[in-house]
């Protein structure tokens, strides 16, 4: 496969999700990393996104909730290159009605090469990296080949 580079800039487009049992686990993250995480664009999704909002004071654009299609909201955002980083607290131990959409959620970010954190250890280092205030060139999959074949146009 080809791979082309896609220049993420200093002003992250950041997605923040958090299932019920690890909503203060990601309150308590994001007010520790306050300042870092105002820097950036943030977007989360129903309840996650409308605490986050109250306990950091700023403003967050909220989506559905993830059983209502937010984690596929999310989703479609990576597809489409407004999302450069996940982080999603998810609950490994909890049976989810949405697991589809949850697992749909992880492997956008794997396709598009999304940097992503699932725990608090991860998160803490991937936004502490040096990477998180300066320009990165991620390199992503060329699926015009891919595309051309699903559509019967490549030789």
């Amino acid at each position: 496969m080809e791979y082309k580079k896609m220049i993420v800039g200093r002003r992250k487009k950041i997605a923040l999700v958090a299932h019920d049992n690890k909503k203060s686990e990601m309150i308590e993250w994001a007010k520790f990393n306050r300042e870092m995480l105002l820097r950036h664009r943030i977007c989360g999704t129903g309840t996650t996104g409308k605490m986050l909002e109250k306990e950091l004071g700023v403003e967050i654009e909220r989506l559905q909730s993830g059983p209502l299609g937010g984690d596929q909201q999310i989703g479609a955002k990576i597809a489409d290159g407004d999302i450069d980083f996940l982080v999603f607290f998810w609950d490994p131990l909890e049976p989810l009605p949405h697991d589809p959409d949850i697992k749909a959620l992880l492997r956008m970010a794997v396709v598009w090469n999304i940097p992503t954190a699932c725990n608090r250890s991860t998160a803490d280092f991937m936004i502490s990296s040096p990477l998180m205030d300066s320009d990165y060139e991620r390199i992503i999959p060329d699926y015009d080949e891919y595309r051309k074949r699903k559509l019967g146009l490549s030789k």
